[in-house]
């Protein structure tokens, strides 16, 4: 390959991702979830984040944030604390899945 195919394929790679998160566990698990966020990812408090529809990076990225504590909120630490790496793959991808 020369360096133009190699720009491309990488670029292709970037803009792809391949997520590994499993909805179908995710919407098992999102039970938890519906008190703030709404039975179907849309809340009703306007305070809390819409999750339906969301990128499925994104969300995976926030919530092992709080778990970690690079992002702070003493509720979703609390929320997290409990998830493994797989469940918020798959809450991630769960929720991303909806419209």
């Amino acid at each position: 390959m020369n360096k133009l195919h190699l720009a491309v394929a990488a670029t292709v790679m970037m803009a792809s991702p391949v997520f590994a998160g499993d909805a179908a566990a995710g919407k098992g698990k999102s039970m938890m979830c519906a008190a703030c966020h709404g039975a179907a990812g849309i809340s009703m408090v306007p305070t809390y984040p819409n999750l339906a529809g969301q990128k499925e990076a994104y969300l995976a990225k926030q919530l092992k944030d709080f778990k970690s504590g690079t992002r702070k909120d003493a509720t979703m630490k609390g929320m997290v604390a409990s998830l493994s790496d797989a469940d918020m793959e798959n809450l991630a991808a769960y929720y991303a899945s909806l419209n």
